[in-house]
């Protein structure tokens, strides 16, 4: 009996016992109580079978879970592939990956069973099979990515190795070709007679299954590998820039959407939880810079999924579930907030990365096409750096960002619908009444509290408690709001000023820098590519100016400058080499001679040098005519000098 043989009749007793039996009332009521408990328990090893009561050698899958530990307990690293691979050829042919209740029980057996060692040769088998099977129906490829996933978290307590990127890869890869196949309907990209189709709900269900697979296992990684991920699933979403071009269609507009999507959601599902002490580690540069470029498209859920990243990176004491919706308490001492002193790092943060930040905040509230997600999202943002990463210079700067997204809504000069221009009203004021309450200045947390008191008698439709309901109350007119109904640059100022903070900065309007990347971010659509081109340009005269055609860069153009270099790079290396070599084998007289040499050359270039720079001084009695017909000054002793009469003493 072969090896595969032999693992296939391990396998059948399970296999059997998943059939439903004419006396069973659900397809698992043959299985002992007993199997879940041992799946889920330790490595411990199970004693021999042979060892086993005479009671449990009856029972066929209890036997075959023995013989199952007991095999692989054994199997040294040369043998973990041999043995996995039967297991995945009896469930493939048995059709066991769709209810996936059993193929994950088997593989929770292998990782329990085998040495912690030898996890990671379990997942790089599962991830070639998962490949291999990438034309398989959407519902098998699911059941690999569930068992991946819990193959992966108990891996990930032992040793995965260098199969962390790899991993992420894969599975990226695979959410890349689900995308390709939902959208073309077929595995080939073309639908045609004999073609199987594809159900988009099925697909869906896989992409869902790869997200959350991305999630789990995240979660088990270190702080540092954690990074790693979050960065290179950032590099992989298509952003409208130079550096990353976009597919054009409409096909590609569309592939471009959901591949964002994609993206976006699995990079919240590995943000969720993330604890990183120093802000300038979990949001690095490169990183921050293109999250916030893809919060000023023009996709409503996509730049929901940038807020809502935004707050899982930022929240490390747990308060975001405290800001999910927008009230203006009277007392914030209920919601327990957990709030630390803000640290030197955090302090270099937002020097650093402050006005990037605001500038997008600004920006999201502008967008016509913002419900209420996005306003609870902002405000949760807002509370979440006044929370963490706040001094009073942040304070400030927070004030006057609201203060200028109420007169965003005041000003209207942007057309925004009535819904939106009352729900910024709205988060001004639940947001400049928790920040009155932080910052306990009795003076401006009054302020606060009149236009707050004025516009529930007044005014309702400027406050989160009308707007943000299921059916919001409205004004019709928002033109013309009187100053009552307003908090006030200058009142706050006065108030702020007499406690401590920067009244001069205070007074002064909010206005975002616009930069090129958030033009070309918003303003360009998903598929509009962009030239490369690189212009020469050379003026000759002030008054005329010539301009040089433009130098189109193909791909011919950059191959040849890649080989180029390629080539440079092995002459110098070769150079190198042959020093190297000379200085080794040569002998000690050589090599002196030729230092000597070298030494004698510049000797000579040194004097040429300095008898070119340093000519001695003009003669009075004129000069001679040297070889080749060039005049030489002839320097004559000063005492033989012949000087005029005046000019003796």
């Amino acid at each position: 009996m072969t090896y595969i043989n032999f693992l296939h009749v391990l396998l059948s007793p399970f296999a059997w016992m998943q059939q439903k039996p004419r006396h069973a009332q659900s397809p698992l009521a043959a299985l002992p109580p007993s199997f879940t408990h041992e799946v889920v328990c330790s490595r411990s090893r199970s004693p021999s079978p042979l060892q086993a009561p005479e009671k449990e050698k009856e029972n066929p899958a209890e036997l075959a879970e023995r013989c199952l530990r007991e095999l692989l307990g054994r199997a040294a690293f040369g043998n973990i592939k041999n043995a996995i691979k039967p297991v995945l050829i009896h469930l493939d042919n048995h059709s066991l990956w769709e209810p996936k209740v059993f193929a994950i029980r088997c593989f929770k057996i292998i990782m329990y069973s085998i040495q912690p060692q030898h996890s990671h040769l379990v997942i790089q088998q599962l991830l070639s099979h998962l490949d291999a099977n990438s034309r398989s129906a959407a519902t098998v490829r699911a059941g690999i990515v569930e068992v991946l996933s819990e193959a992966a978290v108990i891996a990930a307590t032992g040793s995965v190795g260098p199969t962390v990127l790899e991993m992420f890869n894969t599975l990226l890869r695979q959410l890349r070709l689900s995308i390709d196949y939902a959208l073309t309907g077929s595995y080939d990209g073309a639908i045609s007679l004999g073609t199987k189709i594809i159900k988009e709900h099925e697909e869906r269900m896989f992409q869902e299954a790869v997200i959350k697979t991305i999630g789990s296992f995240a979660s088990t990684l270190p702080t540092y590998q954690r990074s790693e991920v979050i960065l290179f699933i950032m590099s992989k979403v298509p952003l409208p820039s130079l550096h990353h071009p976009m597919e054009t269609g409409r096909t590609g507009e569309n592939r471009n959407r959901l591949t964002q999507i994609m993206l976006l959601k699995s990079l919240l599902q590995v943000s969720i939880g993330f604890q990183c002490n120093n802000m300038m580690s979990a949001l690095p540069s490169n990183f921050l810079d293109r999250l916030l470029s893809t919060a000023l498209m023009d996709d409503a859920e996509i730049r929901l999924f940038v807020l809502e990243i935004l707050i899982s990176f930022i929240d490390r004491h747990g308060n975001r579930h405290k800001f999910s919706s927008i009230s203006t308490l009277s007392d914030i001492s209920v919601l327990k907030l957990k709030v630390d002193k803000c640290s030197r790092q955090d302090t270099v943060f937002m020097k650093k990365h402050s006005q990037q930040l605001y500038r997008h905040i600004y920006l999201s509230c502008k967008e016509e096409t913002n419900i209420q997600k996005h306003y609870e999202a902002l405000y949760g943002l807002l509370a979440l750096i006044s929370i963490e990463l706040a001094n009073e210079e942040v304070v400030v700067d927070l004030i006057r960002l609201v203060l200028a997204v109420q007169d965003l809504a005041q000003a209207n000069e942007e057309n925004l619908p009535v819904y939106n221009r009352c729900a910024l009203y709205a988060l001004g004021a639940a947001y400049l009444n928790l920040i009155s309450q932080l910052t306990t200045v009795p003076a401006f947390c009054q302020h606060i509290h009149e236009v707050i008191e004025t516009r529930k008698k007044e005014a309702p439709y400027m406050l989160p408690e009308d707007v943000f309901v299921e059916r919001p109350r409205l004004s019709q007119n928002l033109d013309g709001v009187a100053t009552e109904f307003l908090f006030r640059q200058s009142k706050i100022s006065e108030v702020l000023g007499g406690s401590g903070y920067n009244s001069d900065r205070l007074c002064l309007p909010y206005i975002p820098q616009l930069t090129d990347e958030d033009r070309l971010s918003k303003r360009k659509s998903i598929g509009e590519t962009i030239s490369l081109q690189v212009e020469v340009e050379s003026r000759n005269s002030p008054e005329k100016e010539e301009r040089v055609p433009a130098e189109e860069i193909t791909y011919e153009t950059l191959k040849k400058a890649i080989v180029d270099s390629v080539a440079v790079e092995e002459q110098e290396r070769e150079r190198r080499r042959q020093v190297v070599e000379k200085f080794q084998k040569a002998p000690f007289e050589e090599i002196a001679a030729h230092c000597g040499a070298r030494a004698s050359l510049l000797q000579s270039k040194l004097n040429q040098i300095f008898e070119i720079t340093i000519r001695p001084p003009p003669s009075p009695s004129g000069t001679i005519t040297a070889a080749y017909g060039q005049p030489q000054n002839h320097s004559i002793p000063v005492y033989e000098m012949k000087f005029p009469d005046l000019c003796v003493y």
